[in-house]
């Protein structure tokens, strides 16, 4: 898995990160100890619930400060790019016609409805290191895709 990351990537997670330990956690400990205080603790549901939702905001806290730990922020693309490389926004087009416009990122902030995808997936390496008016093959579960790459730039720019 690759190790880099965007500079808002990384500010993302950290706030997730913060966000968990500084306030929904000790919500949570909190919520478990009134629940407790109650008494019987076998039949009472918020207990049982606050326990469970802890340790899941617990193992979230060690993923996110284990990764957090290793990340790189990745150097800058330049502003004119020749080449998809890391925080690039690589512009392609199908046989169909049907366009698509991906910023290639990290595996710890991809997210596809934000229009982020990892150059760890199968269209991130496929389109990593290409140029505009490539053809590119990418191999899918579902068979493979031919796409033309028609724009390379920087966000913001």
């Amino acid at each position: 898995m690759t190790n880099l990351i965007t500079a808002a990537g990384l500010q993302r997670l950290q706030e997730e990160f913060d966000y968990l330990w500084r306030v929904e956690r000790p919500k949570v400990v909190q919520g478990v100890a009134d629940a407790a205080a109650e008494g019987d603790r076998s039949e009472n549901a918020e207990y049982i619930y606050g326990k469970k939702r802890l340790r899941e905001i617990d193992r979230k806290l060690k993923q996110l400060g284990s990764r957090l730990k290793v990340l790189k922020i990745a150097p800058t693309p330049p502003v004119n790019p020749r080449h998809a490389c890391f925080g690039c926004v690589v512009s392609y087009e199908d046989n169909e016609g049907n366009q698509y416009r991906y910023q290639l990122g990290g595996p710890d902030e991809f997210d596809v409805k934000q229009g982020i995808i990892s150059i760890d997936s199968p269209v991130g390496q496929a389109l990593l290191h290409k140029q505009v008016d490539d053809e590119v093959v990418i191999r899918r579960p579902g068979g493979e895709l031919t796409v033309y790459i028609t724009n390379i730039s920087v966000p913001g720019c």
